[in-house]
C-alpha cells in the first residue's frame, strides 16, 4: 500500500481502535474558549452539524427519547468528537448524543476537537457505530464501499480497522448486490444479515424476501427455499439438507455474522467446542469485551 493511502495517515490513537481514541478524553484537561483545538470544551449545540456521509441512517426514536431523558437528568457524560468545519464544527462521532441533547434542550455540550481528514472521519464514525453495534448490515456495507472506492482501502485493511475478518467485510459488501427493496428490508430489521446472504443467490430475491418476512422463516429455512428454487429451475428434485450437520453449519454462519469472525463448532453427543478465530490482538480484545458484556 502506498504511503499516501489515507489508512497510513491515521493519527495516534485511531489505529488502536475507538476505545483508545476516546480514552484520551479522560487524560486531557478541559480548556476554555472556542478557539482551542485540543482537550474537552463546552460548545453550543447549534455550532455542531452532522456529517452528510455519516454511516448510520436509522435512529431509533424510543432509544433517542431515553437518552434525551438521561441527558436531561444527568447531563452528557461522554463528549462528542468533532472537527473544524466551515464556521462551526462537524460531528465525527456522537451524532446520536447530539440529537438527544437537542431533544433534552441542552444548550452546551462537551466536545473533543480533532483535525481529521475525510477518510479518518469516516473511519472513526464506522468504528464508533460498529463497536456500539449501532449500524445495520447495509449501513456498514455502504460505509465499507465508500472507503474502498473513494479512499483506496482494501478489504483486508478494512478488516484490520474494524477488528473483523476480511471474509466478513467481503460478505457485507456482497449484500449491496441485492435489489433496493431487499436492502431496505435489511436496513429496517425485517431481514437479518443471514437472511440477506442466503437471498443473494436466489433467482428472485424480492419475491423470496417477502415470503420469508410473511412466513417469519429462519435463516436455515430461507437457505432451503433458495436451494429448492435452484433445483426446480434446473429440473431436479428439491434438495433437502437434513440432520444436525446443517443446523451446526447454519449456527456457525449466524455466529460468524454477529461477531465478524470465523466460527467453528465441533459438536459431539456428549458436548463439544466453539472456536473463534482471530488474526490480531484487537480482535481478541473485541471477543473478550463481547463475552464479558463490556460496552465500549
Amino acid at each position: 500500500m502506498s504511503e499516501d493511502n489515507p489508512i497510513r495517515k491515521r493519527p495516534s490513537g485511531l489505529g488502536r481502535g475507538l476505545s483508545s481514541l476516546l480514552g484520551e478524553v479522560a487524560q486531557e484537561a478541559p480548556l476554555t474558549g472556542g478557539s482551542q483545538r485540543s482537550g474537552i470544551q463546552m460548545l453550543p449545540v447549534s455550532s455542531l452539524s452532522p456529517h452528510p456521509h455519516q454511516p448510520r441512517r436509522h435512529f431509533d426514536e424510543e432509544a433517542l427519547a431515553e437518552l434525551a431523558e438521561s441527558i436531561r437528568s444527568r447531563g452528557l457524560i461522554q463528549p462528542i468528537v468533532v472537527r473544524p468545519h466551515s464556521d462551526g464544527y462537524q460531528i465525527v462521532a456522537g451524532e446520536r448524543r447530539w440529537r438527544a441533547a437537542q431533544r433534552a434542550r441542552v444548550h452546551d455540550v462537551p466536545v473533543l476537537i480533532r483535525d481529521f481528514n475525510e477518510a479518518e472521519t469516516l473511519e472513526v464514525a464506522i468504528l464508533e457505530n460498529i463497536q456500539r453495534q449501532d449500524l445495520n448490515a447495509i449501513e456498514e456495507a455502504e460505509a465499507y464501499k465508500r472507503l474502498i472506492e473513494e479512499y483506496g482501502h482494501t478489504q483486508e485493511a478494512l478488516g484490520h480497522l474494524v477488528h473483523k475478518s476480511r471474509s466478513h467485510v467481503a460478505n457485507l459488501l456482497r449484500l449491496l448486490d441485492l435489489p433496493d427493496r431487499v436492502r431496505a428490508y435489511v436496513a429496517s430489521g425485517d431481514l437479518s444479515m443471514g437472511h440477506a446472504r442466503a437471498l443473494i443467490s436466489s433467482a428472485d430475491p424480492e419475491a423470496l424476501a417477502l415470503e420469508v418476512i410473511n412466513r417469519d422463516l429462519s435463516v436455515r429455512d430461507t437457505e432451503k427455499l433458495v436451494r429448492q428454487g435452484k433445483a426446480r429451475k434446473e429440473r431436479r428434485a428439491p434438495l433437502e439438507v437434513k440432520g444436525a450437520h446443517a443446523d451446526i453449519e447454519a449456527l456457525q454462519r449466524q455466529l460468524g455474522d454477529m461477531l465478524g469472525l470465523r466460527v467453528q463448532i465441533n459438536h459431539r453427543p456428549d458436548g463439544g467446542t466453539v472456536s473463534l478465530a482471530y488474526s490480531s490482538l484487537d480482535q481478541l480484545d473485541m471477543i473478550c469485551q463481547r463475552l464479558s458484556g463490556e460496552r465500549i
